[in-house]
């Protein structure tokens, strides 16, 4: 008992003496918190190169379906499937046959008729002496005359016959309208074409490829607005300049050119067509694969970027804090774009010069006091990122700007 009384004694003799000191000069006040250590960044505006991504799928520039012209047994295939064929090359035979005998025909058909047209003209040339010296009748020498323009015109019907049954003949050898890569067989041999209705094979130009992509209706207006507000800079004439990202995300060495936009809106995607031109020399491209599509050149001038931990949710919006005069947590409400690297573009909310709280915003409030700690080193990790050119979000409703 006498012991507790002590401790006790000893106990309230320490608090006085410490309640006698007061608070460390310069601290805060005794049982306070001290001000927040956060890290900042300065507001400046710059020029902020954009990059938009989409998913996209190879076409080829030209491709090309092979049918014959005319009916008939197929005798032979010519090509090599899937391999490279020139404009003109013969890929497939019709039995020639049938053909060389309707030339045939035709062309005694024209003999006969130019025999007769050779008569025709001898009738007319000696009846019209004899009509000058009223031998005969002007109806004689009429009718005479009309026989041999029968004649003539017979024997013009006759050689289109005979032409007409050339280009059959010639259609039996079934050419390749354009250089390219040659298909598979749709029809084996023996098998009776009928004519067009027929497919043989395709021929698709691969050099150069077109790659296709869609933007959606909502990203496409959007882009409009800022052009008109000059929040964005297109490159000039809308030359973008694209790239391609192969299926394992390494990057397609030629570089492309966007060549088309369709003005309508596909009802089914919501999105509107666009396609860009790469050459394709080493038939790296394939057509028909999905690949994914950059596309550079646009530029959002006077831009303010800063760093996504910087940026904040509320009920109302995004928000970040900004360093008052008086070295307090101030609450600023801002409309955020699109991303740049690591950071957000800010379209409205913050001027160049103020002060943003990138590191330590989970330690304060609204009003609170805050420290700013020293700047980083140049160089630091996350500096360099936020600097990096702003990117669209990606398109993945489909493949297939502006």
């Amino acid at each position: 008992m006498h012991m507790n009384f002590q401790s006790a004694a000893a106990l309230v003799a320490a608090q006085m003496l410490l309640a006698a000191c007061g608070p460390p000069a310069g601290g805060p006040p005794h049982g306070a918190m001290p001000p927040a250590q956060v890290s900042v960044i300065t507001v400046e505006k710059r020029d902020v190169p954009v990059r938009y991504e989409y998913v996209a799928q190879t076409a080829g520039y030209r491709e090309v379906e092979v049918r014959a012209r005319v009916t008939g047994i197929l005798l032979k295939r010519e090509y090599r499937e899937g391999a490279p064929v020139q404009k003109g090359q013969a890929l497939f035979s019709i039995d020639p046959a049938p053909f060389q005998v309707a030339l045939a025909r035709a062309e005694a058909d024209l003999s006969v008729a130019e025999v007769r047209l050779a008569q025709a003209k001898r009738e007319a040339a000696r009846l019209k002496p004899v009509r000058e010296a009223k031998a005969i009748s002007q109806k004689e020498l009429d009718d005479s005359v009309s026989a041999e323009a029968v004649a003539d015109a017979e024997v013009k019907s006759v050689r289109a016959r005979v032409a007409e049954a050339r280009l059959n003949l010639s259609y039996a050898r079934v050419e390749s309208p354009i250089a390219g890569v040659a298909g598979r067989v749709a029809v084996s041999e023996g098998a009776l074409v009928s004519g067009p209705q027929v497919l043989l094979t395709t021929v698709t130009q691969t050099d150069p490829m077109y790659v296709v992509f869609g933007v959606p209706d909502r990203e496409h207006l959007a882009l409009r607005r800022d052009v008109e507000l000059g929040r964005l800079r297109l490159p000039a004439g809308r030359q973008f300049q694209a790239r391609g990202k192969l299926g394992d995300g390494t990057l397609y060495d030629g570089v492309g050119t966007l060549g088309f936009t369709d003005v309508r809106v596909n009802a089914q995607t919501g999105t509107t067509e666009s396609r860009a031109e790469f050459p394709n020399k080493n038939n790296m491209l394939r057509a028909g694969e999905f690949v994914r599509i950059i596309l550079d050149g646009a530029l959002r001038p006077d831009a303010i970027v800063v760093p996504q931990r910087a940026v904040l949710e509320s009920p109302k919006g995004k928000f970040v804090y900004v360093v008052s005069a008086d070295n307090k947590a101030e609450a600023r409400p801002v409309e955020a774009g699109e991303w740049s690297g690591d950071g957000w573009v800010i379209n409205s909310g913050l001027k160049p010069g103020e002060r943003v709280i990138t590191d330590g915003v989970m330690k304060i409030g609204p009003g609170a006091p805050v420290q700013i700690a020293a700047p980083p080193a140049a160089g630091a990790p996350g500096e360099a990122a936020v600097n990096a050119p702003a990117k669209a979000p990606a398109n993945d409703k489909g493949a297939a700007k502006k």
